[in-house]
């Protein structure tokens, strides 16, 4: 049986808001270290906003009312930057307009012989614009921002519905 948004409290929204986020990273972790799946700059970018939702998802479940309402408005705007992010990635490997230059995988021009041997040294950064991993021709940061901005979605319809009583 479905229930509404408003059927659930605050309280419970706000935790259950926190083990999305913690869920959507222990994958991406998992498939970094357990399947060798490197991420690239952007990739890691979209991390930040779900610890942040994490944070805020627990001090939520924590002190419920009024203040569960504001972190549950604002895991619904951290939702959205790495919705943002994941829709930039998204450009960039379809090559709609061109990545930052972290993006690039190199680290630049070396200077000196010392440089060189220094980059030499060490594995390049995966691409952003080279996608690692797709299902269904949708990679990583396309499911990261079809999943998060529906979460936005959820998290700012239940910032401002009214509690039950």
């Amino acid at each position: 049986m479905m229930k509404r948004l408003s059927d659930i409290g605050l309280r419970t929204f706000a935790g259950t808001l926190a083990l999305v986020s913690a869920g959507l990273l222990v994958t991406v972790f998992a498939m970094q270290h357990l399947g060798g799946l490197a991420p690239c700059p952007l990739c890691v970018w979209q991390r930040y906003p779900h610890g942040a939702v994490i944070l805020m998802g627990v001090l939520g479940a924590a002190f419920g009312g009024l203040r569960a309402r504001w972190l549950i408005a604002g895991a619904g705007l951290a939702f959205l930057v790495t919705a943002s992010i994941g829709v930039f990635q998204v450009g960039v490997e379809q090559r709609w307009w061109e990545g930052l230059a972290a993006c690039t995988g190199g680290s630049g021009v070396p200077e000196s012989l010392a440089e060189l041997q220094s980059q030499l040294g060490k594995p390049a950064a995966p691409r952003c614009d080279e996608v690692a991993w797709s299902l269904f021709g949708i990679s990583l940061a396309g499911y990261n921002a079809l999943v998060s901005l529906g979460i936005a979605c959820l998290a700012f319809g239940r910032a401002m519905l009214p509690e039950r009583v």
